[in-house]
């Protein structure tokens, strides 16, 4: 096997693929990719058996093959390369075939496993659906904060996403807060009915990495098979092992009734709370919303230390005074995916869920239904 590539090149697909590799696996073939040089173009595969991604790029292909090669050795050796044309080559060694690595006066040798151990990675079935990548990350980044990392909460370890005709929706939770975006349109989609998946969060992270280089006017194609999803993003294919399970009924805890309302401006609402979470409980993180007249008072008190701390904000209010307590860390994660200047608090009383919107946008509603905190 022997090739040549553009430093560029290797090194934006190498990128893309760290997120997959596992570095503390105890199976180690899946610490390395599958690299398979044919025609003119250079293919490469990682997985960790959860995900797969497979991307291709530009190449001079002197010999037809393939060879695996240590993912992160090889990422960090490319990196420190000047952007000149880089050459791969299968060498014998003392210890068997090695991989020659060749940039200008540069060389290395390094090690490789029999790429006949590396996981046969599925190929994609036919298209389902098309989704407009930009529409996609922004639904993605505003809800994968919420999934829950207890493993033992195995269908809450993944978003919902919800595909129809004219509409596509993305809900994640972890039952203390739940995350819910909605597009008025996903334009013409190719789905009739309903299509109902479960996205781990892993795979939502790498999508949105995915998402963030791609070209004008490409779309994503998504598809399934009886363990898989699939999404074909331009040349790189990100494929996820299918969850099964029962996504909880979220619609039944949507707030119905929340008619006490207050607006307040995100970056101010930022920052206060961040000053108040400084003093505030380091095993609840709880601080306290207070709403009076014309006022938004947030404050906190670490019990132990005697600290506290507390910051007001000018609103419009004129209903009755209120008192709820948050985690502020899921304010926090909120705010920071609003994307909008202000937002709104909507509340019913003090025990019951508070809901959070910011600006709506055209054609994209995002609501933020979060419990309180006994403070």
């Amino acid at each position: 096997m022997e090739f040549s590539v553009q430093r560029a090149d290797l090194l934006k697909e190498l990128t893309l693929s760290q997120g997959v590799i596992e570095r503390k696996t105890t199976i180690p073939i899946l610490s390395n990719l599958l690299l398979e040089a044919t025609g003119e173009s250079l293919r490469m595969t990682a997985t960790d058996l959860e995900l797969g991604i497979r991307s291709s790029c530009a190449a001079k292909v002197k010999e037809d093959g393939s060879m695996t090669a240590p993912a992160k050795k090889l990422f960090d050796y490319v990196r420190q390369l000047d952007e000149r044309e880089i050459q791969f080559k299968t060498v014998e060694s003392a210890g068997g075939a090695a991989r020659q690595v060749t940039c200008g006066r540069s060389r290395v040798r390094m090690s490789g496993m029999e790429q006949e151990n590396f996981p046969v990675l599925p190929d994609m079935p036919g298209r389902l659906a098309r989704i407009a990548p930009e529409l996609f990350g922004q639904m993605i980044r505003r809800t994968v904060f919420a999934i829950s990392n207890e493993e033992s909460r195995y269908t809450l370890n993944a978003g919902l996403l919800l595909l129809k005709p004219e509409t596509m929706t993305m809900v994640a939770t972890d039952g203390h807060r739940l995350a819910h975006v909605e597009s008025g349109t996903s334009g013409d989609s190719g789905v009739s009915g309903e299509l109902r998946v479960l996205v781990p969060k892993k795979a939502m992270t790498e999508l949105s990495r995915l998402l963030g280089d791609v070209e004008e006017g490409a779309e994503i194609e998504f598809t399934k098979d009886d363990n898989h999803l699939f999404f074909q993003i331009g040349t790189r294919l990100l494929i996820s092992r299918l969850l099964s399970g029962q996504f909880p009924n979220y619609e039944a805890v949507m707030p119905k009734n929340n008619d006490r309302k207050v607006e307040l401006p995100t970056d101010a609402l930022t920052a206060a709370v961040r000053r108040v979470s400084l003093f505030s409980d380091e095993r609840s993180h709880a601080i306290r919303l207070q709403l009076s007249q014309d006022e938004v008072k947030i404050s906190s008190t670490a019990t132990e230390a005697g600290e506290g701390a507390e910051d007001t904000l000018t609103a419009s209010y004129d209903g009755e005074s209120l008192e709820m307590g948050f985690n502020w860390q899921y304010l926090i994660d909120f705010l920071g995916a609003a994307g909008a200047e202000s937002i709104t608090f909507e509340f019913k009383d003090g025990q019951s869920a508070a809901q959070v919107r910011p600006q709506s946008e055209e054609n994209l509603q995002y609501r933020y239904v979060v419990m309180p905190m006994r403070i």
